[in-house]
């Protein structure tokens, strides 16, 4: 009897004989997670407290972008802009502004109504709150039975880089994941859901382009109607908070100058060593990756799965992004998990920590700014070229994706 209740353990569900001692691959996920939620955790505590880390991160853009907007006034004059973020002790040259699309100022009106310290640690945790759903959604639909992957997506370095920067890439991942889910079931609301992503428009050209084509071939044209109806309802939102938003948008966007900063991608790099003044340039991977993108559809029309194959268009689409900064790769966490989970071996998971350590300790043993730029550079085709090389030396599948719910 002792030895058949023995048996019966060892064939349930999430339990296997291999899996009973610690091995390396589990310590080093162990130890590259721990490290990284620790840190983000000492951090986030000292926000509040620390006035130069408040002023210093890039949530000081949309709070002093909702200061001007609460008292009616132009979220992109320098001048305004620069005293406000200058008295709440950003010491930065100028200005800081929110580069993303009007539509996204409703987002930055609330913290107008706070002061700086009041305001960040509740942006934040809203953030790490976002990045927690869509972890806890993806984990989900993959249905796990054996390892811990999803922690993998909770200590994702860039992802929680943004929620200590306070930045908003978490909320275009957000808008991937609801679609991912959604896209079968509820075309509609996955429509409406990719609403978020347009407020990284620039990280999804590849991407998109395929979106459109799918839904053109698959006749999905729910998923546009919901788009289009969050886009304009968002649209007509900013006109009432700011009426002139699109205008004054406009017209900073060709006075800013950001397409001379040295943005850590493959694009902006591909200019500065070609002719920095030629802008037209950073387009070039992305019009290249739209080709690929296409004609990878195509290549897999008649089993177009976009979990599977939207995980690999996903990491492309942020290579060749116009520009793409490391918390942006926040975008890479589908994918990352999907082939962590059903595909990678032990080995490949050790290189996968392996990397997230490198990102995490950068700033530590490599201060030097050049460094760090590289670092952020080349961490983009690192995921891709671990997604790759993951799905050619994958171990026996440890997960079984959740089946999708019957349609209503």
């Amino acid at each position: 009897m002792a030895a058949m209740a023995a048996t019966a353990d060892i064939s349930q569900p999430g339990i296997s004989p291999q899996r009973s001692r610690t091995d390396v691959a589990d310590l080093a996920i162990a130890v590259a997670c721990g490290l990284a939620l620790l840190v983000s955790a000492l951090l986030l505590a000292l926000l509040p407290a620390a006035g130069h880390l408040t002023s210093s991160c890039d949530f000081i853009s949309y709070w002093a972008t909702g200061q001007q907007l609460v008292h009616h006034g132009n979220p992109y004059d320098p001048v305004a802009m620069a005293r406000i973020e200058h008295a709440a002790g950003w010491a930065g040259n100028g200005a800081y502004y929110m580069r993303n699309p009007p539509w996204a100022l409703p987002l930055a009106w609330p913290l107008g109504l706070f002061s700086a310290r009041a305001a960040v640690l509740p942006w934040s945790l809203v953030m790490f709150a976002v990045l927690a759903i869509a972890v806890r959604m993806l984990w989900t639909m993959f249905s796990p039975h054996t390892r811990r992957i999803d922690l993998l997506g909770y200590a994702f370095p860039p992802a929680l880089l943004c929620v200590v920067m306070g930045q908003t890439s978490l909320l275009a991942l957000l808008g991937l994941v609801l679609f991912l889910r959604l896209h079968r079931t509820q075309p509609f609301g996955a429509g409406a859901a990719l609403w978020l992503c347009t407020l990284k428009p620039h990280l999804f050209v590849p991407f998109a382009v395929v979106l459109l084509v799918w839904i053109v071939v698959s006749r999905s044209y729910r998923i546009l109607y919901g788009a289009g109806l969050a886009g304009a309802a968002t649209c007509l939102l900013t006109l009432w908070i700011d009426p002139r938003a699109f205008v004054q948008y406009l017209a900073w966007a060709r006075t800013s100058g950001i397409t001379q900063q040295p943005v850590p991608c493959l694009a902006v790099l591909l200019r500065r060593l070609i002719d920095p003044a030629a802008t037209w340039l950073v387009l070039v991977p992305c019009v290249i990756g739209c080709c690929w993108a296409v004609k990878y559809f195509f290549d897999h029309k008649n089993k177009w799965d976009w979990i599977e194959h939207g995980s690999l268009l996903m990491l492309v689409s942020l290579v060749v992004a116009p520009y793409c900064f490391l918390f942006d790769q926040s975008l890479a966490i589908p994918a990352l998990l999907y082939a962590a989970g059903r595909f990678a071996s032990r080995r490949a998971l050790i290189a996968l920590a392996l990397l997230y350590l490198l990102v995490e300790l950068q700033p530590l043993f490599f201060p030097a700014p050049a460094v760090a730029y590289w670092v952020w550079l080349l961490a983009g085709p690192a995921w891709l070229a671990w997604y790759w090389i993951a799905r050619r030396t994958e171990a026996a599948p440890q997960i079984a994706r959740a089946p999708a719910p019957a349609s209503a």
